[in-house]
């Protein structure tokens, strides 16, 4: 593609004001709770959006579209998974966890809450859920570096590695300076372009390629099984554990640590409904609209798209339909995407460090300023690593989010829901189904090469795993002490008020 002038322009100003963001925070960051929560400070709309768009992510613009590129409306079971799932955990988990993380000591993290629930004197719990919080954000971070590469390497022409670490510098940044409040409102920012973008991209496409009708009646021409739900693109029909590997992709979010955090941080418990409703509208439309991509890019481009090009479905479309100008504006809600994910993965993982490891078990005595500077330099740190894994410009996005999805899903998953709802949950039930469910994960995945039950997606024997694993060893555990089960208590109180 032409390095456009107005293409260029466009990127610019989005990343000047991403940036200007996050050095107006970096004034107002006092202390490691500003850092971490911005001060459980954030108003509905923010909440919202800041969840949905570090949610979402580079596979909403590339890896889903891709995906429906190459398989139609096979594509769709995981969009519809990803929204039972969003709306369960906005009406189940959301309001719960925002009281009781503030009941359980004001924890600020999601290991600190499990500290905090569960009176684990010994920081077993916090230790181990960093381990694995490292362990999955570096493959997370990872997928949005590519994305990134992916994204400046089309565009412009750059070479991969140069365009996957200036994507990769802005998110550093503007993270490393402002902390949550920066991250939230670039994310609310980015969430915006991110909706308009990914609706205006299939609806023009599909307009110019002779409207609804005529695009259809050209995908039935390409393959009628693009169109049909119940088959792959050959003809055969979708096994059972085809749709439920792609209908499980829904039970991640209750344990994505870039996620859970938002509810931990609104203003106001009160303000989760309304929040909810605002998530829920965006999250429909944004995740029909990029099946829809994938689908009028077969119709729309002359060319065909192999492979991992596949993901650049949504690129080349807006730079063939669009002027230059308003191409780099839509194209930065891409950057947007990886951007919001990136950075919120960084802050969290920093976060993980900072509280977990060194508070925790170097130097108990550390103050908020030497807390806020070791959360930013782990920012580097693991930017860097991150950096690394995502050298191969062939990795998939969508391969390496599955993959940090199922992690997340499964560890913490049924061990943040149990522990919200079980009042009989023990500390060693909770340490039990962590380390069950990321194993599972860990080991399911380097099995699915087998076929047969192991190409099951990982995250539902990983949460299967964790969740009987919590089970059994709580029920051989002594009962909780009375301390414990009076604050379950006053928690259920809350959730009345």
């Amino acid at each position: 593609m032409s390095h456009s002038f107005g293409i260029i322009a466009a990127s610019i100003l989005y990343l000047t004001g991403m940036l200007w963001i996050g050095v107006n925070f970096s004034n107002r960051t006092e202390n490691v709770s500003d850092y971490i929560l911005g001060s459980r400070g954030l108003n509905k709309w923010v909440t919202s959006l800041s969840a949905e768009a570090s949610d979402m992510s580079g596979w909403l613009l590339l890896g889903l579209p891709g995906y429906a590129y190459l398989s139609g409306m096979e594509a769709s079971w995981i969009a519809l998974g990803l929204a039972l799932g969003t709306y369960a955990n906005w009406k189940f988990v959301a309001k719960r966890l925002r009281n009781y993380t503030q009941i359980a000591n004001d924890s600020l993290t999601l290991p600190d809450y499990l500290e905090n629930r569960f009176r684990d004197s010994l920081k077993i719990l916090r230790s181990v859920a960093a381990v694995f919080i490292l362990i999955f954000f570096l493959i997370y971070t990872s997928s949005g570096f590519v994305a990134g590469g992916k994204l400046f390497n089309t565009v412009f022409g750059l070479p991969y590695i140069w365009s996957m670490l200036i994507g990769a510098a802005v998110v550093v940044t503007y993270t490393f300076l402002g902390g949550f409040m920066a991250v939230c409102w670039t994310d609310f920012v980015q969430g915006i372009l991110m909706f308009f973008a990914i609706l205006i991209v299939p609806i023009t496409g599909m307009f110019l390629s002779g409207g609804p009708a005529d695009t259809l009646a050209a995908l039935k021409n390409i393959n009628p099984e693009l169109l049909n739900p119940f088959t792959s693109v050959d003809g055969t029909a979708l096994s059972l554990i085809a749709v439920v590997s792609l209908m499980a992709w829904g039970l991640g979010y209750f344990g994505q640590p870039h996620i859970l955090v938002r509810f931990m941080a609104i203003h106001s418990a009160d303000e989760i409904k309304p929040a909810r409703h605002i998530a829920m509208v965006w999250v429909i439309l944004s995740l029909a609209a990029a099946v829809l991509v994938g689908m009028v890019g077969r119709v729309y481009l002359p060319q065909t798209l192999e492979g991992a090009a596949s993901e650049t479905v949504f690129m080349v479309m807006t730079n063939d339909i669009f002027a230059s100008f308003i191409a780099g504006i839509i194209l930065s809600a891409i950057l947007a995407a990886i951007m919001s994910t990136a950075s919120s993965q960084l802050l969290v993982t920093a976060s993980a460090i900072g509280q977990d490891f060194y508070k925790s078990l170097i130097r108990k005595e550390a103050g908020e300023k030497e807390l806020v500077s070791i959360s930013r330099w782990t920012v580097i740190g693991v930017a860097i690593v991150a950096g690394l894994l995502a050298i191969k410009p062939d990795n998939l996005v969508l391969d390496l989010v599955a993959y940090a999805w199922a992690g997340f899903g499964a560890t913490f998953g049924p061990t943040l829901v149990m522990s919200l709802f079980w009042k009989r949950m023990t500390k060693s039930g909770a340490l039990a189904g962590i380390i069950a469910g990321g194993i599972t994960v860990l080991v399911w995945k380097q099995l699915a090469h087998f076929g047969g039950i192991f190409a099951l997606y990982e995250i539902v024997p990983g949460f299967i795993m964790s969740v009987f694993a919590i089970i059994v060893v709580s029920m051989m555990s002594k009962q909780p002490s009375k301390e414990i089960m009076d604050e379950f208590e006053r928690v259920n109180r809350a959730e009345l008020r």
